[in-house]
């Protein structure tokens, strides 16, 4: 039975990878989820008992795309990609900088998705428009939707799935992530800047487009700006008051989405498909397909390797199996796999070094999130198609770094 799940996982993976004929993920990873229910796997009730269990984050996940969708719409993606052509001043080290600290913001406040599918087009179009090479800010948008994404509970998928299980409230779990996440955007930047010398030092050629001056920047979307602090300080608020953070994002959703559709900036079909309830619905397929690992003989023999304790090396191992899970069988079952792993009760540090494995680790391979594929078809779209010898060879380099750093932060700060 074990070998027919794990079939069906990798199956269904390879799916999401390949896209074949161009159908969603969940047209293989529904089917598959029915079969584990009807071998026997996976009884209806624990079926049903997985649904009621993610549900609330993937409604989160959801609420969270359609704000990111409005921001958008809003202009606040582009008002940003006018403040970076302006404040970078030609030059393509400091449009480096300030794109990372661009997709910083954006993945932790945002999500990696917003980073990846809204920013990475705005970026790649502000360097190409300002005559340097868009290679560096391209990767950083990667690289940065998936090393970024620790800070907040609502930044990242996974956080999501793992936030209830550490028993933490918000400012907790953002007070002890934070310096981890200062420190493994700073060994990337460094790594950024060491690897992308050349074209970082290459002079600016002709712009293809004329560069707007200083005073052509865009006047920033007072109201989505403020829409969004309001609702960055209601998830803050959220645990102290006892009102879910789906709410809040609902909230926020509300306040853009009323002025966007009057003013005829989005339309409720884009905001349904912005939600994209196909990946909805294969997030709780998927929950559904590695139920029977998690509560198996693979659950168990990953549950033999983790520690109990939280010393640097605990961590460290905790980061690094999950890290190599992430890379093997993608972040979000890896994710599931992890947390069953540890079981109920697990130290809050494991499960924290657990999210900075799953969240840094796929830097490593093209499969290891789903946000780095979706990635990959964006820069292409975009006219800047990665390739695989330079993601392999940067993340190769950044992924160790980023990882030890950001466990020896966390290991400070608990």
């Amino acid at each position: 039975m074990v070998w027919l799940v794990g079939a069906l996982v990798a199956l269904v993976l390879a799916a999401a990878i390949l896209r074949p004929h161009g159908l969603p993920e969940v047209a293989v990873a529904a089917p598959a989820a029915v079969i584990v229910v009807a071998v026997g796997a996976v009884t209806p009730a624990q079926a049903l008992e997985e649904v009621r269990t993610l549900g609330p984050t993937v409604a989160f996940l959801a609420a969270i795309l359609v704000l990111a969708h409005l921001a958008d719409a809003s202009g606040v993606f582009t008002w940003t990609a006018s403040v970076l052509r302006r404040d970078s001043r030609g030059r393509p080290k400091r449009l480096l900088g300030l794109a990372f600290t661009a997709c910083a913001v954006t993945t932790a406040v945002l999500s990696l998705d917003a980073t990846v599918v809204l920013l990475t087009p705005a970026i790649v179009a502000t360097a190409t428009r300002m005559g340097v090479s868009a290679r560096p800010v391209n990767y950083a948008a990667a690289h940065l939707a998936n090393s970024a994404s620790t800070l907040l509970p609502v930044s990242n998928l996974t956080n999501l799935l793992a936030f209830s299980a550490t028993g933490l409230g918000f400012l907790h779990f953002t007070s002890l992530m934070a310096l981890p996440w200062l420190v493994a955007i700073a060994v990337e930047f460094v790594v950024f800047r060491l690897f992308f010398a050349r074209d970082l030092a290459a002079p600016p050629e002709p712009a293809p487009t004329p560069m707007p001056t200083s005073t052509r920047i865009l006047p920033p979307p007072r109201w989505a700006l403020a829409v969004l602090g309001l609702t960055l300080l209601g998830f803050a608020l959220s645990g102290l008051v006892g009102v879910a953070p789906a709410w809040i994002a609902v909230a926020g959703a509300v306040l853009l989405g009323v002025p966007a559709l009057k003013e005829g900036r989005t339309r409720p079909r884009s905001m349904l498909a912005a939600a994209d309830p196909y990946f909805a619905v294969f997030v709780l397929a998927l929950g559904i397909l590695v139920a029977p690992l998690i509560d198996g003989e693979v659950g168990d023999w990953v549950g033999g390797l983790l520690p109990h304790t939280e010393s640097f090396t605990a961590l460290l191992l905790t980061a690094s199996v999950a890290a190599l899970a992430a890379n093997l069988v993608n972040n979000l079952p890896a994710t599931l796999l992890m947390i069953g792993a540890l079981g109920p009760g697990a130290p809050t540090g494991l499960l924290l070094a657990m999210l900075i494995g799953v969240n840094l680790g796929p830097n490593l391979t093209y499969t290891g999130s789903l946000a780095t594929l979706l990635w990959r078809r964006v820069a292409t779209r975009c006219g800047q198609p990665p390739t695989l010898g330079t993601f392999t060879a940067l993340g190769v380099i950044s992924t160790p770094l980023t990882i030890v750093g950001a466990v020896a932060a966390l290991w400070l700060a608990l």
